[in-house]
């Protein structure tokens, strides 16, 4: 055998007992008469001691050719350690090595192995198989494993079965790109990646699958940032014969169990939130409630001067950022200028500082007396030493500039602390969004989404106010969850195509197959899936997921390590009759 035991194991109850260990060099440190080496596997560190009283010429021979990242294999007696090391698991004992087997050399790793590193995101990308080895990255693929055993364990638990789902589908429209895959059998047809499940966990049910999950890949062709990768994991749920309420039940349950076994956390019952209510009061349908400064909308006590800024807008609205009547003028105008930014849009803000003493001076004091600023900072709910800022324009536009910046200022502020969790429920989404380019509705969701019963009139008169049965789960600002009840009947499921602008013949040559299964007795259903790559990023205490993933792509959806995506042969193309232009 190639160990008797791991680089982490070993401790003062050992000491005399021959062991075998196998694993990297991390570092060396040869005193001519002696030499040590940290051998280092994914459990840890042991120091290794060679010196000329107790080792053999040939094996202190060889240990002088030992450099970082050698693979060996040594034997040897477990010692206490001189100098011992109260920061190491073994750090009181040593092995005095009696055989070393150089099981395979390394060159000169293109950068250092260790926790604090000299490489660069570029070049770890392209090494990923050495970046591994390194404690953040190996942690955070060990604490993703221990996340999704709590899942598995928590809804198997629950009577859920695990069911495996196709990866070659057929395309849809609707949603993002498909990545799609020529088929050589079928020439000039295509299959699609899965973006999702969804049908085949619908079909599950009407199989009498009542209770189906699957930490499953799905794809997704679209533009990429630190939350998102062209292949994702989804912890992808579904239920039969439940409503709304059965639904969050459960899966608050889930999310509470993974919060106490992974982070230790109690959070009591969630609170829930509408669409409605969560953008008037923090301009997103995915508000980070871990801090305040709540919107305050200022129309009221605004727009009765000579401002014309205001007076002219749909919307005024400000928050109140505490603490922040101490900023300077160079602080303030630096906020002005990001919200100026063409990431954000804003024109220009207004603010007023809230003084300890009482008093309010603004950046408007020639239009608003001191009573006006006093109901500004009533309605934001300033108090004294608070900074007042107010953002002015269209409706909608306005409600999402001011989110940006409340979510600017609580991270300069301190106060999105990564180890505080905050879930939220929001519910009551509009079931259909209006689509300016193709000028027709589109469902918020998805086409399968089931309307709520007493709006379903609402279909023919006013499709934006009709609300769906849908719900999202939201952990400190992000969306990790998302689900809904889902249509389950032909009739319902055909009207609802009809107002996303499906013809008859569209709608049937497209989802004809879920239509057909609805006849033959479709139990009611919903479900959920949580995004599993965000939500262990967030419960290891990040927002970026790509330490979470073992082969993460890049901004531009490469694989650097592998040079992924690739051209292929002209052999391949021909049998897949695609013919490349120019």
């Amino acid at each position: 055998m190639y160990r008797s035991h791991n680089c982490g194991q070993l401790n003062a109850s050992h000491i005399n007992q021959e062991v075998t260990l196998a694993g990297w060099v991390q570092k060396s440190r040869n005193k001519g008469f002696m030499i040590w080496v940290d051998l280092r596997d994914r459990y840890g560190i042991t120091q290794l001691i060679f010196d000329e009283q107790r080792t053999q010429k040939e094996v202190l021979e060889l240990a002088t050719t030992l450099g970082r990242e050698f693979v060996i294999q040594v034997k040897g007696t477990v010692i206490e350690r001189e100098s011992k090391n109260a920061a190491m698991a073994t750090g009181d004992i040593e092995i005095l090595v009696s055989e070393l087997t150089v099981l395979n050399a390394s060159i000169t790793p293109p950068f250092t192995i260790e926790d604090e590193t000299d490489g660069g995101e570029d070049i770890r990308m392209k090494y990923r198989y050495l970046d591994i080895r390194r404690n953040p990255v190996k942690n955070s693929l060990l604490f993703r494993h221990k996340v999704a055993m709590e899942v598995r364990n928590y809804l198997s638990a629950q009577n859920f079965v695990e069911v495996e789902t196709p990866v070659l589908i057929k395309s849809t429209p609707e949603g993002a790109r498909d990545f799609v895959v020529p088929s050589r059998m079928n020439q000039g047809q295509f299959y699609a990646l899965p973006q999702s499940p969804q049908t085949f966990k619908q079909l599950l049910m009407v199989g009498g699958m009542d209770k189906y999950f699957q930490i499953v890949k799905c794809f997704r062709d679209e533009d990429l940032r630190a939350d998102r990768q062209p292949e994702f994991t989804q912890i992808d749920c579904e239920m039969a014969f439940v409503e709304q309420e059965d639904i969050i039940q459960t899966f608050e349950g889930l999310a509470s169990h993974l919060l106490k076994q992974v982070k230790g956390i109690d959070t009591g019952a969630f609170p829930r939130m509408t669409y409605d209510e969560a953008m008037k009061k923090y301009g997103n349908d995915k508000p980070d409630i871990r801090f305040g400064m709540e919107f305050g909308e200022l129309n009221a006590v605004a727009q009765h001067k000579d401002f014309a800024v205001f007076n002219n807008s749909e919307l005024v609205v400000g928050i109140a950022v505490p603490g922040a009547a101490s900023y300077t003028r160079k602080q303030i105008d630096e906020l002005i200028e990001w919200v100026k930014r063409p990431q954000v849009g804003a024109s220009g803000m207004v603010y007023a500082k809230y003084e300890a003493d009482g008093s309010i001076k603004s950046s408007v004091d020639k239009f608003y007396d001191a009573a006006d600023l006093q109901q500004w900072a009533q309605i934001t709910g300033a108090q004294p030493g608070d900074l007042i800022v107010v953002l002015s324009g269209d409706a909608h536009k306005t409600r999402t500039r001011l989110s940006a910046l409340r979510m600017e200022l609580a991270t300069r502020l301190g106060l999105r602390n990564p180890e505080v969790f905050a879930p939220l429920w929001v519910v009551d989404f509009p079931l259909l969004e209006w689509d300016e380019d193709s000028q027709r509705f589109h469902a918020m969701h998805h086409p399968f989404t089931s309307p709520k019963p007493e709006d379903i009139s609402l279909l023919e008169t006013n499709p934006g106010a009709v609300r769906a049965n849908a719900y999202d789960l939201v952990l400190n600002g992000n969306e990790i969850g998302g689900g809904s009840i889902r249509i389950h009947d032909k009739a319902t499921q055909a009207l609802m195509f009809k107002y996303l602008g499906f013809t008859e013949e569209q709608a049937k040559a497209q989802f004809g197959f879920l239509m057909d299964a609805f006849q033959y007795g479709a139990p009611p259903h919903g479900g959920l899936a949580f995004g599993f790559d965000r939500l262990v990023a967030i419960l290891g205490g990040q927002e970026t997921i790509r330490d979470f993933i073992a082969f993460p792509k890049n901004n531009s959806g490469r694989d650097v390590m592998i040079d992924a995506p690739s051209t292929i042969d002209e052999t391949q193309l021909t049998e897949l009759h695609i013919k490349l232009r120019g």
